[in-house]
């Protein structure tokens, strides 16, 4: 077998990226990604692309945030997994996968290719997410008008919301957060997150009981690539009454007014609540996600 090289891209050869097969459709998952060429690497033997990955960061940001797109060729996991181990950034690794991969053969082989890899490389699996995009044909959802809505501007009150609403949480990546640095830490760099996205702080909003007393806080948002639900949650003393669905039907409504057509979101596939908050409120699964951490 004739040696591996692997290289950045630039500009002027970034239509290498685009020579390996696409089983898993990840262009048409990436349609609306904003990938820079400089953050693009692939694996070549004998001037043949066998792997290859797109880190995915912010328009301003210094470094990528996660690996976004990862392909190998079949029979090259071991060359995907140099890829991984070689590159500058030691980020988390984002697998975008059709709906029911797993029924397919072709698309469950070419999968499992991919996680094979990135376990080479030293990466352990996080979560699978379900991923949504609703768009206005899908229709607004109802509100249930239970809850009272308020932008807030004092980010203390979201920090001790968030510290909150990571008792207990279903969400993987609030759980690893606290499990590598604490309660305090998580939340804080949660807050740092929802800080990060370019849409307007004034969007942020607290949501109370008719009482006054505090059930939760949604955060409508844009990321660089298009309109979002950044964030969804419900303080532990307020869950079991479906205040998810109130938050998320807000959040969509809030975008909307604001101009979006379509809203991108995620939950974790275990989260049995949120599954079904999204899917009342007429979110279509657009595919899957994949989470894997690095180690």
């Amino acid at each position: 077998m004739t040696d591996l090289v692997i290289r950045a891209l630039d500009e002027r050869d970034a239509p290498l990226f685009d020579t390996l097969p696409d089983p898993l459709d990840q262009r048409g998952a990436h349609r609306l990604t904003r990938h820079r060429p400089d953050w693009k690497r692939v694996a070549l033997r004998a001037g043949r692309v066998v792997a290859r990955g797109a880190w995915w960061g912010g328009p301003d940001d210094r470094s990528p945030l996660t690996v976004d797109w990862f392909d190998v060729a079949d029979g090259e996991e071991e060359a995907g997994a140099e890829l991984l181990r070689t590159a500058p950034w030691r980020v988390g690794l984002e697998l975008t996968l059709p709906t029911g991969w797993r029924d397919d053969p072709v698309r469950r082989a070419a999968a499992e290719a991919r996680f094979a890899a990135a376990r080479a490389a030293g990466y352990a699996l996080l979560v699978e997410r379900y991923r949504y995009r609703w768009t206005r044909a899908c229709g607004l959802p109802e509100r249930p008008g239970r809850l009272r809505f308020a932008p807030e501007p004092d980010d203390g009150v979201f920090l001790d919301a968030l510290r909150r609403i990571h008792a207990g949480t279903l969400d993987a990546h609030a759980r690893a957060a606290i499990a590598g640095g604490g309660s305090e830490r998580a939340a804080r760099e949660e807050l740092d997150f929802l800080h990060w996205f370019p849409s307007p702080r004034a969007w942020w909003q607290v949501a109370r009981t008719p009482d006054g007393d505090l059930a939760g806080i949604h955060v409508p948002a844009h990321n660089p690539d298009s309109p979002c639900v950044a964030f969804v949650g419900v303080l532990p003393e307020h869950r079991g009454h479906g205040y998810g669905f109130d938050l998320l039907a807000e959040c969509t409504h809030h975008l909307a007014a604001h101009g979006a057509e379509s809203v991108a979101a995620a939950t974790d596939q275990g989260n049995a609540p949120m599954v079904s908050h999204f899917a009342r409120a007429a979110y279509p699964v657009l595919g899957e996600r994949v989470h894997f951490a690095a180690g």
